[in-house]
């Protein structure tokens, strides 16, 4: 059988260095985005992500089809507390607000519009050992962080044992969730543990503003 040669369409600026590649699955290009990391786009494609204890919130344009998903969990600051607001502005909350607000400015700059947002969110599973609370929390910030900017979540799959990956399509806003079984969970629980230390060694970043 011949390879194939497709090529997707150029990517928006900034998101040049994420690879895709045709999927004969869903007969569309397709990226996978890693932890600390977002894709946007206007094409009719998909991005994909394997989840542990991160989130990631897939934002779309409901009337223009452009959106994109990220990949992102608060450092862990010691605390079991999920309610992030009463703290005040701590180095995780900036970090989770750094995550969402670059996702959805980067939606907007490229024609998206706020009042047509709709937000998916997935992830947030209990799999790394004696870090129990740290999906919990990455749940508690983007629940509260989603209330406190007024935007609605239309579908949610989050919490309980298990890793997922997740495929979405900002075009349509469909997504294909599926639940890991454990033989994967090592693999996920070690990546997110490199990922956690290298997000301590990292300056937090600073306030973003919406448009």
């Amino acid at each position: 059988m011949a390879a194939d040669t497709r090529s997707p369409s150029p990517a928006l600026p900034g998101f040049e260095h994420i690879r895709r590649r045709w999927d004969p699955t869903y007969n569309a290009f397709t990226c996978r985005i890693l932890p600390g990391e977002f894709y946007v786009t206007l094409r009719d494609e998909g991005i994909t992500t394997t989840l542990g204890s991160c989130i990631s919130a897939c934002i779309r344009d409901r009337v223009y089809g452009i959106g994109g998903m990220n990949h992102f969990m608060l450092p862990s600051d010691g605390s079991d507390s999920g309610n992030l607001r009463a703290s005040g502005l701590s180095d995780a909350t900036r970090y989770g607000n750094y995550a969402m607000e670059h996702l959805i400015n980067h939606i907007l700059r490229n024609g998206g519009r706020r009042e047509n947002l709709e937000v998916k969110v997935f992830g947030g599973g209990r799999i790394i050992a004696n870090m129990t609370d740290v999906g919990a929390r990455n749940i508690a910030f983007v629940r509260d962080y989603l209330g406190m900017e007024g935007l609605t979540t239309v579908a949610e799959d989050v919490g309980d044992v298990h890793p997922r990956m997740v495929v979405y399509f900002p075009a349509s806003g469909r997504v294909r969730v599926k639940r890991l079984r454990s033989l994967h969970n090592n693999i996920i629980a070690d990546q997110e543990r490199s990922y956690i230390d290298s997000i301590k060694k990292q300056p937090v970043a600073g306030d973003v503003e919406l448009f």
